[in-house]
C-alpha cells in the first residue's frame, strides 16, 4: 500500500474512533448448569484523538552524551561554521527562527527546518519524508552543498584528528569513527530529546495540570476538526497530508511555486502527491516561529487561520483562533537535563 493511500486509511481510522470510541466485550465464564445467567457486559472506552508521550526506555548515555557532542559541533561542515544545532536550535524548540535555513557560505535553503525534538516518534523523516528514520536524516545535511557542504570522507578524516573523539568511538563502535557510527550517535542523541508537556499531565488524568481556558482550548481544537491530522504522541507526524486540502493555498499565497512546494512529489514523482507534506507535530509549536513549510506565518494565531481556511474549509472566528492558540501553548514541553552541552 502506498504511503498516501496508507494516510487515508490512518485519517479514516481516527475519523470513526473520534466518533465511535472503543467498545471491547468482556465476557463471563460460562455458568454451571443450573446457576443465575450472567449478562454479558459492554465496555465502552472514550479514546482521546492525542496520546501521552511515551516514558523512554534504556538509555545509553555515553552515546546520548557522543551525539549531543557532534549534534552541536562545527567540525561536520564543510568550513567549520555550522553545527546540526545552527538550524536545530534549542532555544528556539529544536527549530530556527529563520524563514528557510541559511547554509554554507549564507546560501538559503529552499524551506523551514522542522523541529528535531520528540522526532524520533515521526512516522518518516523531513517535510517530504524522504528519510526513513533519524539516522537516515543526519546522513543528508553534511554532504548537502548548500547545508552544511562537507563530505562524509572529509568529516570522518577530520575526526580522527582529534584524540577526544578516537578515544569515545573505540568506546562505543568496534570499528570507531564511520559515517554509520556519526549518524548513529547523533540519532541516539536526538532519540532521548522527548519533552514532556502539562498537556500530558492532564492526558494521564491530572485535570489541574492545564487551566480550565487551555481545556476549552482542546475541546475548540478538536470541534473544528484539527485532530483529523494532527493526532497521537506527536500531535503530528504520522501521515502525509495536502498543503491545501480544501482551498488552493499556493494560488492564493500570490508567489511563484517552488520545486520545495511540491513536497512529497519530488520523492515519489507521483502527481497525486504534489504538495503533500508530512503533517508536522505540534508540540513545542509555542517555540517555534516562523510556521508552515515556507516559513511564511509568523504567528500562531496566523498560522491557525490559515489552516482552517486551507484544511478544513472553515472561516475560524477570532474566538476559536484565541482558543485554540490557548491550548497550543500547553504543549510547551521541557527539555531533558541532558539536552545541553555541559555549561551551557
Amino acid at each position: 500500500m502506498s504511503q498516501l493511500k496508507w494516510g487515508f486509511v490512518v485519517l479514516a481510522a481516527i475519523a470513526l474512533a473520534g466518533t465511535m470510541g472503543c467498545t471491547s466485550k468482556e465476557k463471563e465464564a460460562a455458568p454451571a448448569e443450573g446457576a443465575a445467567v450472567v449478562e454479558e457486559k459492554v465496555a465502552v472506552v472514550a479514546e482521546e484523538p492525542l496520546k501521552p508521550l511515551p516514558e523512554l526506555g534504556e538509555l545509553n548515555m555515553e552515546k546520548v552524551a557522543l551525539g549531543r557532542k557532534l549534534f552541536h559541533d562545527t567540525i561536520l561542515s564543510g568550513d567549520g561554521t555550522l553545527a546540526c544545532s545552527t538550524c536545530h536550535t534549542l532555544d528556539h524548540g529544536g527549530a530556527e527562527p529563520r524563514k528557510t535555513s541559511k547554509g554554507i557560505r549564507g546560501q538559503l535553503g529552499p524551506i523551514n527546518s522542522p523541529t528535531v525534538l520528540n522526532s524520533s516518534l515521526n512516522f518518516v523523516q523531513f517535510w517530504d519524508g524522504r528519510a526513513r528514520d533519524l539516522r537516515e536524516q543526519a546522513e543528508g545535511p553534511v554532504a548537502n552543498p548548500i547545508e552544511m557542504g562537507a563530505t562524509w570522507e572529509g568529516v570522518v578524516k577530520r575526526l580522527e584528528g582529534n584524540a577526544k573523539y578516537v578515544a569515545e568511538f573505540k568506546a562505543l563502535y568496534e570499528d570507531g569513527i564511520t559515517k554509520n557510527n556519526i549518524t548513529d550517535a547523533i540519532a541516539v542523541y536526538e532519540e532521548a530529546l522527548i519533552t514532556p508537556s502539562r498537556f500530558d499531565k492532564y492526558l494521564m488524568g491530572d485535570q489541574n495540570a492545564i487551566t480550565d481556558a487551555e481545556k476549552k482550548g482542546y475541546e475548540t481544537f478538536k470541534a473544528v476538526g484539527c485532530p483529523t491530522c494532527h493526532n497521537g504522541v506527536l500531535i503530528g507526524g504520522g501521515m502525509f497530508q495536502k498543503m491545501g486540502l480544501v482551498n488552493d493555498y499556493f494560488k492564493d499565497r500570490g508567489t511563484e511555486v517552488t520545486e520545495a512546494d511540491l513536497g512529497r512529489f519530488n520523492v515519489s514523482k507521483n502527481p497525486a502527491e504534489k504538495h503533500f507534506f508530512k503533517v508536522p507535530t505540534l508540540r513545542n509549536v509555542e517555540l517555534t516561529p516562523p510556521y508552515l513549510h515556507d516559513g511564511s506565518r509568523a504567528t500562531l494565531e496566523e498560522t491557525v487561520r490559515v489552516m482552517g481556511k486551507y484544511q478544513l474549509g472553515r472561516d475560524l472566528t477570532e474566538a476559536e483562533i484565541n482558543s485554540i492558540v490557548t491550548f497550543l501553548k500547553s504543549l510547551t514541553g521541557e527539555l531533558p537535563p541532558y539536552a545541553r552541552l555541559p555549561g551551557t
